[in-house]
């Protein structure tokens, strides 16, 4: 795996997750959702919202996390869990992220 082909896909990958809608950057602000460590979103307060969006979300990530595993000879996890440092690393200050050992914390 060439590991500055998967490094791009990953950061076109998180910009594009984040530009998807005021949806998504609403339910952070609003403290609805939030990154983790595992590359998915989160639910931090549960709303019917914040879940339906997270679902979307989260299925819409899983399947791109699909195609670069495949295209780049990873697996589901490798890809998963680097896209969750980069969301993290990314995220903006204020809004929550998940800690390791399963904690939301403001950034």
């Amino acid at each position: 795996m060439k590991t500055t082909k998967l490094l791009l896909t990953m950061l076109l990958l998180v910009c594009s997750a984040w530009a998807m809608a005021l949806d998504l950057d609403s339910a952070k602000s609003q403290g609805l959702v939030g990154e983790q460590p595992n590359g998915y979103l989160g639910v931090v307060k549960a709303t019917p919202d914040a879940v339906a969006l997270a679902a979307d979300i989260n299925a819409k990530r899983r399947a791109a996390y699909e195609a670069i595993a495949r295209k780049n000879g990873a697996t589901l996890d490798q890809v998963a869990i680097l896209a969750g440092q980069k969301a993290i690393e990314k995220t903006a200050p204020g809004t929550y992220v998940k800690t390791p050992d399963g904690q939301w914390i403001k950034k």
